[in-house]
């Protein structure tokens, strides 16, 4: 379906278009670039222009540049324009504008990523549904995840993260959301921030761009909620809280048995059941956020819980998965959940509690015994308080029914020199050097998580779990 034609493009952005070429697409990396894309050049100014010949060779459409790059033919299907970066978000404004979708924007330290895949599950079954392929961190990438948004779109998710103060404004300025969801904000980028309520009203911020009466949806148990309550009501917003302590979407209780969390809530004082295929409070709570979203937004609830219950993570997530170590002896087998993209005080604490409470297998392996393993590494941007932050996980009662914790990085050494000997296992400085004697670390009737900030590259662990046997497709 197209995109975005030579005309259309040319119009938007005041460039000037050689050829009839026609756009499936938006790519600004060429190592992911698909047939058909409009390839853009994001570093005009340096040697950008460089990829733009292989970006051809690669099959896209057109490129996006300002000037004739060398190795191309003088005639070939480009944009050109003065400023790459303005035509790019020029495209975004076109974009924009020209689409009847519902603009969702959502924000927080932790579960937005959790919330977006599934509010974007959820109204996919009910109409075209865009979402941003990743959080978006400046105005280039949300102005890149609208130029990629289909003109037929009946919804749009835009993931946003901060890294700075005032990173917010310029991309909701952008994204004009017609409803925003803040999840929660933790001590996560305190080393930017300073104090939770500065992150805070950095988060708040998302409310600020939308219309008054739209959605804005956030976090009651939040300790930081009465700043987005006071947000919504200064904007004149519908302001939505859901939680325990949610006096529109409320929290009543939390079960997770096997691998399957049911929640019961309650909306308009009308109880609500649903379940999401992972165990954990947290997904529970996501849950209930997307579904308050669903709501708001006048898309069917019936319809959004059956999808929410088929939902599932991606890699680094929250996947949970079984791993047959023997080709012949299927029974040989652990399991093993994949946290390994992301770390967070409160995500941290809340999937060890997944684990301490996830059944084990005896009766397979060396051991005959299944055990609860954990290997974790270091969280990033919590500020002076890093140290105590990780210290403090030996504390925490989901800890006392965990049988080994491997600790990965520095800052994990902190935990690891607190553990009782019975509970620890090893630590290293880094993932790669945790990969060596794994297959001695864990065994079959183990559950094994894997988590820690992205930086820490704890996925080498996970893949070289899975590369011990293979996944069991049917769980």
């Amino acid at each position: 379906m197209s995109l975005w034609t030579a005309a259309q493009a040319q119009e938007a952005t005041g460039g000037r278009a050689q050829g009839h070429w026609v756009a499936t697409g938006v790519s600004v990396d060429f190592g992911t670039l698909v047939r058909g894309d409009l390839y853009i050049v994001t570093n005009p100014a340096g040697d950008g222009h460089a990829a733009v010949a292989a970006a051809f060779e690669a099959g896209a459409a057109a490129a996006l540049v300002s000037r004739v790059p060398d190795g191309v033919a003088a005639d070939a299907p480009l944009l050109i324009v003065e400023d790459v970066p303005r035509a790019l978000e020029a495209l975004a404004e076109v974009s924009r504008a020209r689409t009847q979708a519902r603009v969702i924007a959502i924000t927080g330290t932790v579960g937005k990523t959790s919330t977006a895949q599934m509010l974007a599950s959820m109204l996919d079954f009910q109409g075209r549904t865009h979402a941003s392929r990743d959080a978006c961190s400046s105005g280039m990438d949300v102005a890149l995840a609208l130029a990629r948004m289909p003109q037929d779109a009946k919804y749009a998710i835009i993931e946003m993260s901060v890294d700075h103060p005032g990173a917010l404004t310029p991309m909701t300025r952008l994204a004009r959301p017609d409803a925003a969801l803040v999840t929660t904000a933790s001590t996560a980028d305190l080393e930017t921030f300073g104090t939770l309520t500065q992150l805070a009203l950095e988060h708040a911020a998302l409310f600020d761009c939308l219309p008054i009466g739209a959605p804005a949806v956030y976090d009651a148990d939040a300790e930081t909620s009465a700043i987005f309550a006071a947000k919504a009501h200064d904007k004149r917003l519908h302001g939505i809280a859901f939680g325990v302590h949610g006096f529109d979407w409320k929290l009543r209780s939390v079960s997770v048995q096997g691998e399957t969390t049911v929640v019961q809530a309650e909306f308009d004082d009308a109880p609500i059941l649903f379940k999401v295929g992972l165990p954990g409070r947290h997904f529970a709570m996501n849950g209930l956020g997307a579904l308050a979203v669903v709501q708001a937004v006048g898309a069917d609830l019936g319809q959004a819980v059956a999808a929410l219950g088929q939902w599932r993570p991606i890699d680094g997530r929250g996947v949970f998965e079984v791993i047959q170590l023997d080709p012949v002896e299927t029974a040989q087998t652990l399991a093993l959940l994949d946290n390994s993209g992301s770390a967070l005080p409160v995500s941290l604490a809340a999937v060890l509690d997944v684990l301490a409470q996830t059944r084990t297998t005896d009766g397979l392996g060396r051991f005959g015994t299944g055990r609860r393993i954990a290997f974790l590494g270091d969280m990033k941007g919590l500020g002076e308080d890093a140290v105590a932050l990780h210290a403090g996980i030996a504390h925490l009662d989901s800890v006392q029914k965990i049988d080994v914790i491997h600790c990965v990085g520095p800052l994990m050494r902190a935990l690891y020199d607190l553990l009782p000997e019975h509970r620890r296992g090893a630590w290293t400085e880094t993932s790669q050097q945790m990969c060596d004697g794994l297959r001695h670390k864990v065994d079959a009737g183990d559950v094994v998580l894997v988590k820690g900030h992205s930086g820490m590259k704890l996925a080498a662990v996970v893949d070289a779990i899975r590369k011990m046997g293979h996944p069991v497709l049917d769980m």
